[in-house]
């Protein structure tokens, strides 16, 4: 995703971040999902939780999450909600 405001990870400013799926090991570690379900299944995000995912899946330390423009962290977040509403995809058997 190309960012609206660039930010600084690791000595370098970043324009663009790329999210790969969270492993099931780092989903146990962090031990939450981004998202909770309400009583009228309404879908929110835990924004704390998903700024956790953007981290270890965009490979940017906690600090620079914390330089995201609002517009990107939304954006970011629902794409990290997005990996475990959807299945992976799979190698088609022929």
């Amino acid at each position: 995703m190309k960012l609206s405001t660039p930010i600084e990870a690791h000595d370098e400013l970043i324009a663009e971040l790329k999210l790969r799926r969270p492993t099931v090991q780092e989903v146990r570690a962090i031990k939450a999902l981004p998202y909770k379900i309400d009583k009228d299944e309404a879908v929110s995000l835990d924004m704390d939780v998903a700024a956790k995912y953007i981290a270890v899946c965009g490979g940017i330390p906690p600090t620079s999450v914390n330089q995201l423009d609002l517009a990107d962290l939304n954006s970011l977040s629902w794409e990290v909600a997005g990996f475990f509403m959807s299945t992976a995809s799979s190698p088609s058997q022929t």
